[in-house]
This record gives structure tokens, sequence and C-alpha cells, in this order.
């Protein structure tokens, strides 16, 4: 029976036409709205973070909506991870790590030119049932096989992928193989595994290629090894200048200057505070947002007026 497909559209709270623009905006708003650390007493924040972090991560690459977009539209899609040219399943590792396994191809070289499969149940059993054996079934319309490449997409969470190790993963064969994450791994790395690929269905596979893929953070944006963050003060505080502590993505307290006359929009560059690696370390990026009160009493107004018309800000 085919699953439903989860409407990550509807998780976001935008159409199935936004733009990436529009999607990053919504992210941004929900996993500001839904962090744990804001919602203590609401017990499915954590579960409703998570969600929204998920239908982010496959929205915001393009590869990865498309392949939804027609995954949502397909049934057969949608209950086997196959969309036109390509099959794909994911996985979730006992740490809580996903990896997205993909062979290229399309189903009717599947069934016909690679396997000689005669049907879609042959090709469900064989295929879907079949990791991990040897293909002993007799198979009179074997041709000569290729081997495949395969690549294994592993899903770091933001923190994960900054401070790198060693963790273990599980290929579609069942194989356990031990990698190592290199400290602040980039989206998109890939690595080669050295003993090659499983067989699959009786097809031996060519090289394992891991590539891995990093989770969103709700505070920070990376880009290349810098990380970029934003701050929130007020008018006068952007005219006098004042400082501000915050926390960066590994957890240590940094105390951020912020001189008088800061404009709106401004970035403020604390050096060594991005990502490292074990050959760089990165920039950290704190944007000044301004945010204006709205609700100043009568005498609040009457003093900052009086303020502002002695210092010649504004006009009496």
């Amino acid at each position: 029976m085919a699953q439903a497909v989860k409407d990550y559209y509807e998780i976001l709270g935008v159409p199935e036409n936004a733009t990436e623009e529009e999607i990053k905006k919504a992210y941004r708003k929900l996993a500001r709205e839904w962090h744990p650390d804001r919602n203590p007493d609401k017990p499915n924040a954590e579960e409703r973070f998570k969600e929204i972090q998920e239908a982010y991560s496959v929205l915001s690459d393009p590869e990865k909506r498309r392949q939804y977009d027609m995954m949502r539209k397909n049934p057969f899609g949608a209950f086997g991870g196959f969309g036109p040219g390509n099959g794909s399943r994911f996985y979730r590792t006992p740490e809580g790590t996903y990896v997205h396994f993909e062979t290229s191809g399309n189903l009717e070289d599947l069934l016909d030119e690679e396997f000689g499969f005669g049907g879609l149940g042959d090709i469900f059993s064989r295929f879907f049932g079949g990791f991990g054996r040897t293909g002993t079934r007799h198979d009179p319309f074997a041709r000569a096989r290729r081997p495949r490449d395969v690549e294994v997409r592993v899903q770091l969470p933001f923190e994960q992928a900054l401070r790198g190790g060693k963790t273990d993963i599980t290929l579609p064969d069942g194989q356990k193989v031990r990698i190592n994450i290199p400290k602040g791994v980039r989206p998109g790395f890939k690595i080669r595994l050295k003993d090659g690929g499983p067989t699959i269905a009786g097809v031996p596979q060519g090289n394992v290629y891991i590539i891995f893929e990093v989770e969103p953070h709700p505070r920070f944006r990376r880009e290349g090894d810098d990380l970029y963050t934003t701050i929130t003060i007020n008018p006068l505080e952007a005219m006098l200048g004042t400082t501000r502590e915050i926390v960066d993505a590994y957890g240590r307290r940094i105390k951020v200057r912020i001189p008088p006359g800061t404009q709106p929009g401004e970035r403020l560059r604390i050096r060594g505070h991005g990502v490292e690696t074990d050959t760089h370390t990165g920039d950290l990026y704190v944007e000044v947002q301004l945010e204006i009160p709205r609700n100043l009493s009568a005498e609040q107004q009457r003093i900052l007026r009086e303020a502002a018309e002695k210092a010649g800000l504004i006009r009496s």
C-alpha cells in the first residue's frame, strides 16, 4: 500500500510555486517560532521543529525539490522512492543520521536492459526485498551486468558537521561501515569507500560514494567557512552604540561591540569564530537589524522628543 507523502509545502506554509527566497523566509520565521529553547512548555515543539527542518532541507535544494514534486504526483514514486530516471530510499542509522541511497537509471532500464525482470512484482521483490542477497534466483534472461556506482547521502545535524568525527552508517545491503566525518565538512563534500559497493539484486556495484548533507541551523547561515547571524537592537542603541553578548556556533560566548552610528543591515566581522576545519577557520559576521519600539508611553515620548530637540536631531 502506498504511504502518504508529507506535504512539505503545507508544513512551511508556502504555495507549490514558491520561490527560493519565499521558502527561506518561511523557514526562518517558523524555525524561530518553534525552536525548542523558546518553547519549553510545548511538548510538541521539538517534533515540529524537526519537521520544519526536514521540509526546508528538501525544498531548499533544487534537485531534491524536483524529485519530491515528482514523487508527490506519482503514486509509484511515493511507494518505492522511484521517480523517472532514478531510484532512491531513505534509511535512518541507530545514531539518528539519515542515509539516502540512490541508483541511476530509469525504470525501463531496471526492468529490461539491466536485470531482465519480468514485471513489477519481480522488481519489487528483488529490489526492495533483496538488499544483501546475492541473487541466487534462476534468471534465464540474465545479461552482462555492468557495475553501478552507489551514492549514499548522509544527512548530518549542523553541530555534528562542525565537530566532525567517526560515525557508523549502514549501507543498503546491510553492511555496516565506519566513516570519518571531516571537521567542518561542507554540504556536498564527497568521499569514496575503498572496498567498493555491495551486490544488489545480483548486480555487483561499482564505487561507493559518501555524500554529506548538512541540516540548516535556525540562527546561523553558512557560506564557505564563514557563518552569518543577526542581532536586533533599537534605534537609540544604533545611534549611541552598545554591547551585546552572543553565543557562537560552538557554544562560546562573545561580547559584540556595536559602535555608535551603526546602520541597519550593517555587518560586523568577528574573526576566527566561523567554521573550524583542519586547515582553516572562517569568520563570523553579525548583521544588525533595528527594532522600532511600538508602545512608548506619553512620558517616554516627551522625554525622547525633548532630548532629540536639544541635540538638534529633530525640529520642534
